[in-house]
């Protein structure tokens, strides 16, 4: 696994191109259907790959929780992939591939890893609406590879929420509403955890939204409102006050959102928050670069709340409201 090593300004570099790295690996043969599938997961959450080292289980965790180990004084909890996502396979899974989101660092217990996949976030396509609800949203987009084998991208910020116990009261308790209650704030996530977290924080705030599954929809339902604004002589910032968009996403990614955002004299003024699990100051810097006007990372509420206040108040301020 010698390309996980490439420096991260040539991962970077990526950014901005809607192009995306994805590395491919397998979790067993499933003993129901007899078939072995494929599942992919963004490089830039990837720390390492390794053989699965010994793990020390511990008492009261979710099933699939298998334990932890300790990486270079780090301890990592270990989850078995193929048991959360009800995959039964026959063989052991001895390859770990360990993550880093959301300020986070996990092992995923895998049968294996092929190989890594350089592709357009256009070439990845929302699932269709019947995997989606029998899998509850765990499947955000799909590609075809060239041998015709279909590739799964695991929701894995969803993975993390349902393996960690997050103590939702306190996460969402010291949220106080917002004075002006008429704020609309246009949010996108292909992940169904994220998005009820935006939403939760959002009522808690006592906005009102707009919500999109990806970039692709996003910048589609954003241009309507722009023509509809322009067609009744108001400007889109009497529609929308802020925009907060994910980076990964299938169609188009954040990064190209926000470019489109920001080149174009309707949206002038409105900000954009990036809301990512890439944590890294990396991705910061690069949302920056494209003309992002704060970065938060996901699962803290509080401080998205935060942001999304000042921002708004700001906002307003500059438009003289």
């Amino acid at each position: 696994m010698s390309d996980l090593m490439k420096s991260i300004d040539e991962r970077t570099r990526l950014a901005g191109t809607n192009k995306l790295e994805i590395l491919l690996f397998t979790l067993g043969i499933d003993t129901r259907t007899g078939r072995r599938e494929t599942f992919g997961i963004n490089v830039f959450k990837v720390r390492e790959v390794m053989r699965t080292p010994s793990i020390t289980s511990a008492p009261d965790m979710p099933s699939a929780v298998k334990g932890m180990v300790s990486l270079r004084g780090v301890l990592v909890p270990v989850i078995d992939l193929a048991e959360y996502i009800g995959v039964q396979p026959e063989s052991p899974r001895e390859i770990m591939i360990v993550t880093e989101y959301n300020r986070h660092t996990q092992g995923f217990l895998v049968e294996g890893v092929d190989t890594i996949l350089r592709l357009d976030w256009s070439q990845m396509r929302v699932p269709p609406d019947m995997l989606t609800s029998n899998l509850g949203g765990l499947v955000t987009a799909v590609t075809e590879l060239p041998d015709g084998r279909l590739v799964m991208m695991l929701d894995v910020e969803r993975v993390l929420a349902e393996t960690t116990k997050y103590d939702d009261a306190f996460m969402f308790k010291d949220i106080q509403p917002v004075a002006d209650q008429d704020l609309t704030v246009f949010y996108a996530d292909d992940s169904s955890v994220a998005r009820g977290q935006i939403q939760r924080t959002l009522e808690a705030l006592g906005m009102k939204s707009i919500s999109a599954v990806n970039g692709r929809a996003a910048w589609d339902e954003l241009l309507k409102i722009a023509a509809y604004a322009e067609s009744s002589g108001q400007p889109v910032s009497d529609m929308v006050q802020l925009v907060l968009t994910d980076v990964e996403m299938p169609e188009m990614d954040g990064y190209i959102l926000t470019k489109n955002i920001k080149s174009d004299p309707r949206f002038a003024g409105i900000p954009v928050i990036m809301h990512s699990s890439l944590s890294g100051m990396s991705n910061q810097q690069l949302g920056q670069s494209v003309g992002v006007d704060e970065y938060v990372p996901k699962f803290e509420p509080q401080r998205l709340a935060e942001t999304l206040t000042r921002l708004t108040k700001r906002h307003q301020q500059e438009v003289g409201v």
